[in-house]
């Protein structure tokens, strides 16, 4: 279909409303405005209640970390001016003066305090990246002593997107814990926030739009590299062809994922722009490895994804380079590697593939007490490019005698599943930090309670692995530190917790007058955003 404005019912009511509502503010006096689509909601405004993507995108604009990150995606500082080691296990932090939240009050070491205290505990998903801190001390009004149960070299780079709460405002509010997410827990910091960000939320409509305005007031606004955007509207549209279509009438600014079959067109349209990087994140296979019975199969008694043959069966029967070319149309590559080659430490010869091979498959399956196969339900999320990827697995997978039914369901049913545990095979996306620990401790350390393997769905459990990662996270040397991130990997190639699958070309599709930088975590900084006559960067 031909990029071209629509008429109204094709949109629906709702969303016709909404974007009129947009073209309506975007003609008033108030300044550039931008309006950005994607498929995905936020879900949620509780700065610590969940550890998504789509909800950093959002939440990180309202609620600043001690540090951020540059335009080179390096550390810089952020609500913590500077930091030091002052002890073995011991890190001080001296904040930024004259900071205050969108409701006027100040900014302080009471506020870090509480909010550490409170991303440390559960039910905050945000736990798994901050294990080892033993207390967080007020010094003065401007610094903050972390204390660690034991070294840990990489603090600061653990602390990129914990936000920084106001503790009066979430005393007045009852919001000493994060929202349990899992259990639709409804808070008043579900859909109200008060951060110190360049952005301030106007209103949440889940599933709907985040509408966010410029704090006038932000500590940040002199530096050079700032935007002019005043207002800031996130508009979830399913559809792809209703994100495009939207594009091209003017009704958004940007759409964040574009669908893979479109790319080339779009590129060749003199109305659009688009942003391209690789992305440091990956998608992935993972297994139940923790439940005696395999959930929603015909094997009973028994649980296949126990057995590494299996595994290895799943692996040789996946034709990823295929479902690149086909489903992605050459928008990803293929990888072996569990963490991209931009995280410290993953070594670059891990990249590549098992090879594609049904009849070895086959041969695992036979050799594992399953010569006629098993049947699993495939859980994916209900967006279309992932939903092509899995129903292309379950059909590879089908062929060799792994009889893959898919289960596709919306994120808010999808990740709470997830990170419960209650899923026999699914399919799952991860954004690392340039650090390893938060990736491995996240997705391969043994589940706990206390923030281990938050993100470990198939409860899988190796404790060679566990030890490797725990005392990762103590090693002050960074060449120890690479050396053992190296081992990780190669220790989770051989055991398979997950099935590495391809790494996405990061795609922003834009208004020719749109001016953004492209991380590639695949998060929007919109404190450098600028809308105006000259084209995009």
């Amino acid at each position: 279909m031909r990029l071209s404005a629509l008429p109204c019912f094709v949109f629906g009511l709702l969303l016709c409303t909404a974007a009129q509502n947009s073209a309506a503010q975007a003609a008033s006096p108030a300044g550039p405005q931008l309006r950005v689509a994607s498929a995905f909601d936020a879900q949620t405004m509780d700065p610590h209640a969940i550890a998504l993507l789509y909800h950093s995108r959002v939440s990180t604009q309202i609620y600043e970390g001690l540090v951020n990150r540059d335009e080179k995606y390096k550390l810089e500082p952020a609500l913590a001016l500077s930091w030091q080691m002052t002890a073995p296990t011991t890190w001080r932090f001296k904040l930024r003066p004259n900071v205050t939240f969108h409701d006027g009050s100040p900014f302080s070491a009471d506020d870090v305090v509480f909010s550490l205290q409170r991303a440390t505990t559960p039910p905050s998903q945000r736990a798994f990246q901050l294990s080892g801190i033993a207390a967080v001390k007020k010094v003065d009004a401007l610094t903050v002593d972390v204390q660690l149960q034991t070294p840990d070299a990489v603090l600061p780079e653990k602390l990129s997107f914990v936000g920084m709460m106001s503790k009066a405002w979430a005393d007045r509010h009852g919001l000493q814990r994060a929202q349990d997410f899992n259990a639709k827990q409804e808070t008043h910091a579900v859909r109200n926030a008060n951060g110190t960000g360049p952005y301030k939320l106007e209103r949440y409509e889940p599933d709907v739009r985040t509408v966010l305005r410029r704090h006038a007031g932000w500590w940040g606004w002199a530096d050079k590299r700032s935007g002019n955007v005043q207002q800031v509207s996130f508009v979830v549209i399913k559809s792809d062809a209703t994100r495009l279509a939207a594009l091209a009438s003017g009704e958004v600014d940007v759409v964040l994922d574009p669908p893979y079959q479109d790319i080339r067109r779009l590129q060749a349209d003199p109305r659009i722009t688009l942003k391209q990087t690789a992305d440091i994140g990956q998608q992935y296979l993972g297994f139940d490895q923790s439940r005696p019975e395999l959930e929603g199969s015909d094997v009973k008694g028994r649980n296949p994804f126990k057995d590494l043959r299996v595994r290895q069966a799943v692996y040789h029967a996946i034709n990823v380079p295929l479902i690149v070319d086909k489903v992605l149309r050459g928008q990803a590559q293929p990888t072996g590697a569990f963490l991209s080659t931009l995280v410290d430490g993953s070594p670059a010869d891990l990249d590549k593939r098992l090879r594609y091979d049904p009849a070895r498959a086959r041969q695992l399956l036979g050799e594992a007490g399953y010569p006629n196969g098993f049947s699993v339900p495939l859980d994916c999320v209900n967006v279309a490019w992932r939903e092509n990827v899995c129903q292309a697995v379950a059909a590879m997978l089908t062929q060799v005698g792994i009889r893959t039914q898919l289960r596709s369901a919306p994120s808010t049913q999808f990740f709470p599943k997830l990170t419960a545990g209650n899923t026999p095979f699914f399919e799952v996306g991860w954004t690392p930090l340039p650090d390893a620990w938060n990736s491995l401790n996240g997705l391969m350390r043994s589940y706990s309670r206390e923030g281990q393997g938050t993100f470990n769905a198939g409860r899988y459990s190796n404790p060679q692995l566990d030890k490797l990662i725990d005392d990762l996270r103590v090693e002050p040397d960074l060449t120890r530190r690479r050396a053992m991130v190296t081992t990780a990997l190669r220790l989770a190639a051989d055991d398979l917790p997950l099935i590495p699958l391809y790494r996405r070309t990061l795609t922003w599709a834009m208004a020719r007058n749109v001016s953004l930088v492209q991380w590639p975590s695949d998060a929007v900084e919109l404190r450098w955003a600028r809308v105006g006559t000259a084209g995009a960067k």
